[in-house]
């Protein structure tokens, strides 16, 4: 079983990720790690906690002489700004009187938060409750991104819309996406005259003391056809996507493929072609005209890539606080105000990547199991060579018209 958590506060030490369940001897080291990290810290929008932190995940368990060894995978993340936060967020007890933060945050979890753990202080709802947390799970992510890479799996995210200004979709064809334009843009925009209004809309909020979200896409291409299952609710890969990006901070929707747009429309106008190629070159016999349907059908990958869209609300803590109320005294205040990004969209859509890979990682092993990469990789092939052979059977059942040999 395929698993990872996460611990640790904002401003406290460190983040600490342990990553379960992958298979010995996956190629791994920090510097494949940092990377991911950087693209999350980078972008236009971000606040000043991330001219502090030079994220970089320390190797602390589960690796030897750069290979993974299937044992659990320790990861750890210095916050290099808990120098500032000893005393506030120190583990055992103080004798200094930390003043408690009450004012409560419309939009953020404080209120729901300090109702059902019993506290009077917002802080050690926040801290927890911070996007911070999620240089963890990119961490995580570039552990399973490592493991993807070794069955040609590639995962990429871009901004489609940031503050009403809409990056025009190319109908999920991801050939049509300059993937270096998106790294170089601060918006991960690759159309550069659109990303420059959603850096005019960024700067404009900002000004205004206020936020601005969007929306981001993430794609995955090389996933083969029969990942996911039909048959339980819960093991729908379309439900286990959902889920994984509607737990990322400030995520209000997601859709797959042409989600709510193609609602609208009629059926001749949304299922895809479904085509069949003798091609010897082709990975699978089967295709689609189109990909609407964003790579998942009844649950389960269809061989197209897989197309996921997901909204992010404005950031809630606003530089010019909302009116709100004192958790203790109930009395009318405005907001607290804690140090804040004034858009995350293009950093989202890293967190968005990290949380598909470990999706996608949890489904390969769950499908081809192994406790080494070769045997995983040999579970793997043969699949893929029973899927061809099946698709080769029928095609000369066609041919003969007898009944495809299973």
């Amino acid at each position: 079983m395929f698993r990872f958590l996460t611990a640790g506060e904002s401003h406290g030490p460190a983040l600490t990720v342990i990553v379960d369940g992958m298979p010995a001897g996956i190629p791994l080291d920090e510097d494949w790690i940092a990377k991911d990290l950087a693209r999350r810290q980078w972008g236009h929008g971000r606040g000043q906690r991330q001219k502090i932190e030079n994220d970089r995940a320390v190797i602390e368990g589960g690796v030897r002489f750069g290979e993974t060894l299937g044992s659990p995978i320790a990861l750890r993340i210095e916050n290099k700004d808990w120098e500032n936060w000893r005393t506030k967020m120190s583990a055992a007890p103080v004798e200094e009187v930390v003043p408690p933060v009450t004012r409560l945050r419309p939009g953020h979890a404080d209120l729901p938060g300090a109702m059902k753990y019993q506290t009077d202080d917002v802080r050690n709802v926040l801290e927890r409750a911070s996007a911070r947390e999620t240089a963890a799970r990119v961490a995580a992510g570039a552990v399973a991104r490592r493991f993807l890479d070794e069955f040609g799996v590639t995962v990429r995210s871009h901004t489609v819309a940031i503050g009403g200004v809409t990056n025009p979709l190319m109908d999920g064809d991801e050939r049509d996406i300059d993937w270096d334009a998106v790294e170089e843009s601060p918006v991960r925009c690759a159309d550069p005259v659109v990303g420059s209004r959603m850096i005019e809309v960024i700067d404009e909020a900002r000004m205004d003391g206020d936020t601005v979200g969007g929306v981001f896409e993430v794609i995955a291409t090389g996933v083969p056809i029969g990942l996911g299952s039909h048959v339980q609710w819960d093991r729908k890969l379309s439900g286990k996507i959902g889920q994984a990006m509607l737990s990322i901070n400030a995520v209000k929707g997601v859709e797959i493929g042409g989600g709510f747009r193609i609602a609208h429309l009629r059926g001749s106008q949304v299922h895809d072609v479904i085509r069949f190629t003798d091609d010897p070159s082709a990975r699978f016999n089967w295709s689609h005209s189109t990909n609407r349907a964003g790579g998942i059908v009844g649950g389960m990958t269809n061989g197209e890539a897989i197309i996921v869209r997901v909204a992010l609300k404005p950031i809630s803590t606003l530089a010019k606080s909302l009116p709100s109320v004192d958790l203790r005294t109930g009395e009318p205040v405005t907001a607290h105000y804690e140090r804040s990004d004034v858009c995350v969209v293009p950093a989202a859509g890293v967190v968005g990547e990290a949380m598909l890979c470990l999706v996608l990682a949890e489904t390969y092993l769950e499908k081809f199991g192994g406790d080494h990469l070769a045997e995983t990789r040999r579970n793997f092939e043969a699949y893929v060579r029973a899927v061809q052979k099946k698709t080769e059977s029928e095609a000369l059942a066609r041919e003969t018209r007898l009944e495809p040999v299973l």
